[in-house]
């Protein structure tokens, strides 16, 4: 099967998390998704069940656990560990979320997509196997968008001798396809209201579906954050003698201020970037006992991501520690090898700085897809110059909280708010390239019930373009609201195929 064919047969399945089809083709039915492991193990085992043959790290939480592991990731490759990341959705090409440890141009160890031929070859194993067990009665319908690629993501971890796989949970964590793993550490990052007609209306309730991926006598590695999110993630921990590892000590140290204390001497800001890079020294124990300075400098922008890093610094002191990898080898990873994995981690689309724009502002791309995401990219344009002109193009998936990430980001963008350094600032809204997308319609009235100006265009092109036209050079342009609109601006601005 080649890649194109892959693509072909993947986009038949339609919305992730909506709907899956008992088959594929012109005679397939669409159907609710009935979430269950039965059926991802099913497959697993038809494919020789090749996720025993890693180690895994499994990651799930609201926002947050993507960089977590693409840091982690970072890191382990740093060690010269072979390493797979497994994360979702894509900002561009599905491939981007299989990825492992390989040599890139110049010789560097980097984390390198699944190639196209490779993609389609695994692809067609994959659908085979579950051709076969519909066939038998064994899988009751086609498997869903995402638990293919969990499959395909497993069977090319195991082909290419993968040691340590770091994986991003899905949707929740109890019942998502990774958790069809053992994982040797769990880690759960930042809890919020999110994808509430899947895990619940509650903190409480969203927490118990991540924590379900803790394992009985295993390994929990957190921060403390919302009271009803840790009082249901510590219930979870105390019932399975979960060892708990606090990440907190992996945390910068605060100023009276409140800010992070700089001690590095690295470039606070780069990249060509305003927004403050995340730059600070640590005290860590090292493998031979002694304390040992660590120079974090993380190009990852926002404050928030300092929760992230330490999650991933505490989980790779974890394997260093406690662990070991499948054939009984330690992990052996350094304190070095943490902070170049720090430095070289790439999750673009994250508070990303784009400069070089031929005659245009520059454009601030965001994945802010709740509230919580929306309040800390609010957070982040506060460190802009305040006279700096601003454009926001919005856009969001229908089944979002549309009123109230537009009450947290348009106020900073009301061009009629009596504010002087507002008064050249612009909104536009746009519907994201998606069967789940909200309607330009419905972007607007919400927008309406705020009395905040909007421009509303066709497409995220035309909103590029206005937006292009009415920014002055010395402004910037915002991109944010959905996974889906960044990867479609990010191509758009730089040339990229889907």
């Amino acid at each position: 099967m080649t890649y194109e064919d892959a693509l072909e047969r993947l986009a038949l399945l339609g919305p992730e998390l909506r709907v899956g089809r008992a088959g594929v083709g012109s005679a397939s039915v669409t159907m609710r998704r009935k979430f269950s492991l039965d059926h991802i193990h099913a497959l697993l085992k038809a494919l020789d069940d090749p996720q025993k043959s890693f180690a895994s790290v499994l990651i799930a939480g609201t926002n947050g656990k993507g960089s977590t592991a693409a840091t982690l990731a970072a890191i382990a490759n740093a060690a010269g560990l072979k390493t797979g990341l497994y994360t979702s959705p894509h900002l561009l090409r599905v491939n981007e979320r299989v990825k492992v440890s390989g040599a890139a141009a110049g010789g560097s160890r980097a984390l390198l997509e699944i190639p196209d031929a490779e993609f389609g070859r695994v692809f067609a194993r994959v659908d085979a196997a579950t051709a076969r067990l519909i066939a038998s009665s064994e899988l009751p319908h086609y498997p869903s968008f995402f638990e293919l690629l969990t499959a395909i993501a497993f069977c090319w971890f195991a082909e290419q001798d993968v040691e340590l796989a770091v994986l991003e949970v899905g949707l929740g964590g109890r019942l998502d396809a990774t958790n069809s793993v053992e994982p040797i550490v769990s880690v759960i990052t930042d809890i919020g209201i999110d994808h509430t007609e899947y895990l619940g209306h509650t903190l409480r309730e969203i927490a118990g579906e991540k924590a379900g991926i803790l394992r009985q006598d295993g390994v929990l590695v957190t921060l403390a954050q919302h009271p009803e999110a840790n009082a249901a993630i510590g219930e979870a921990a105390v019932r399975l003698d979960v060892r708990g590892v606090d990440a907190a000590r992996c945390l910068p140290v605060r100023q009276e201020t409140g800010s992070t204390k700089q001690e590095t001497g690295c470039e606070v800001r780069g990249f060509g970037s305003p927004l403050a890079r995340n730059c600070y020294d640590l005290v860590i124990g090292s493998p031979v006992g002694r304390d040992e300075v660590l120079h974090i400098d993380s190009p990852l922008a926002g404050q928030h991501q300092q929760r992230n890093v330490a999650l991933a610094i505490a989980t790779a002191i974890e394997l260093r520690t406690n662990q070991q990898l499948r054939d009984g080898r330690p992990f052996a990873i350094s304190n070095a090898a943490i902070e170049q994995g720090v430095r070289a981690t790439e999750w673009p689309g994250r508070l990303e700085w784009i400069a070089s724009r031929a005659g245009h502002a520059p454009l601030l791309l965001d994945v802010a897809h709740n509230p919580a995401g929306a309040w800390t990219l609010r957070a982040a344009l506060a460190q802009l110059p305040d006279a700096m002109p601003r454009t926001l193009i919005f856009g969001c998936l229908a089944d979002k909280q549309i009123d109230e990430m537009e009450q947290v980001l348009l106020p900073m963008f009301d061009a009629t708010s009596g504010d002087p350094a507002r008064s050249r600032d612009h909104v536009i809204v746009a519907p994201v390239l998606n069967p789940r997308a909200a309607t330009v319609e419905e972007l607007a009235a919400a927008a309406q019930k705020l009395d905040v100006p909007v421009y509303a265009a066709e497409n995220l092109r035309a909103a590029l373009e206005h937006a292009e036209a009415v920014t002055p050079r010395d402004g910037v342009i915002v991109a944010t609201g959905s996974v889906f609109l960044v990867g479609e601006v990010r191509a758009l601005v730089l040339g990229e195929a889907r």
